[in-house]
């Protein structure tokens, strides 16, 4: 065997984890991220009206999110825009909230009651549905049988047949497609939804079959008439899924 010589100069690779939660320490890049997680691609004239700070700040705030690699940037002629940098990312940065610390913010107007109340209730997260219907669903789904726990959790065969009689192709049960059930940590509940492939494909028939809305430049959904009926059909969700709560404040589970 080889005599480890100390002097010998030696290189290794380990996570900076430290580097990443100082790139989400700050409150404008924080908020940044959050924004993004409507899965669009912004400009940074638009982040910087968003977050309320000077566009050249944005910018600076911009590069080093980019250069940590949670975001992605592409350039159309002069104009930039940035994303997150994949769904992955997306499922970090909502994990992250709901282990995060709540802290009191005013509410200065009922519009604005109406869009937290609203943005508690159904919201994307990048590419699935989260907020208190998110949660509903997986847990629905969970207590039918169509998903079920194993080394984590899993699409059963049952909830393949449920996906392809809904006419979502491409979730027969198997190890490669296991990987793609996964779940986000919801900060609206403290409990999770339903993210990875099966999240978003239940996402996609949602809105294509006008179950859910987007709200324009918001990740507001809504829950139309004909998903309330689906829902409860499908999934048996109860109305206190379906609307928004009166509530401001997310409930401390």
């Amino acid at each position: 065997m080889k005599r480890w010589d100390a002097d010998q100069e030696s290189v290794a690779e380990t996570p900076d984890l430290a580097a990443l939660a100082a790139l989400l320490a700050d409150r404008t890049r924080a908020a940044i991220c959050m924004a993004l997680l409507d899965g669009g691609s912004w400009t940074a004239g638009e982040l910087a009206e968003f977050a309320a700070v000077a566009p050249s700040t944005t910018t600076e705030h911009l590069n080093l999110l980019v250069a940590g690699g949670l975001l992605a940037e592409e350039r159309q002629g002069r104009r930039r825009y940035v994303r997150l940098a994949g769904p992955e990312t997306a499922e970090i940065l909502e994990n992250l909230a709901g282990l995060a610390p709540y802290r009191r913010v005013p509410v200065r107007s009922l519009a604005e009651a109406h869009h937290r109340r609203a943005l508690h209730h159904a919201r994307t997260c990048y590419d699935h549905i989260a907020g208190a219907l998110g949660v509903a669903i997986a847990e629905a789904m969970t207590e039918r049988g169509l998903l079920g726990r194993d080394y984590g959790l899993v699409l059963t065969g049952a909830g393949a047949t449920w996906l392809t009689a809904l006419g979502i192709p491409g979730t027969d049960p198997s190890a490669a497609h296991r990987a793609h059930v996964r779940t986000c940590l919801d900060w609206t509940v403290r409990r999770r939804h339903l993210s990875g492939a099966v999240g978003a494909a239940l996402y996609r028939h949602a809105l294509e079959h006008g179950w859910i809305v987007k709200a324009v430049a918001t990740r507001i959904l809504t829950v139309t008439a004909a998903g309330r009926t689906a829902f409860r059909a499908q999934l048996g969700l109860p109305d206190d899924a379906l609307f928004p709560s009166l509530a401001l404040s997310a409930p401390r589970t």
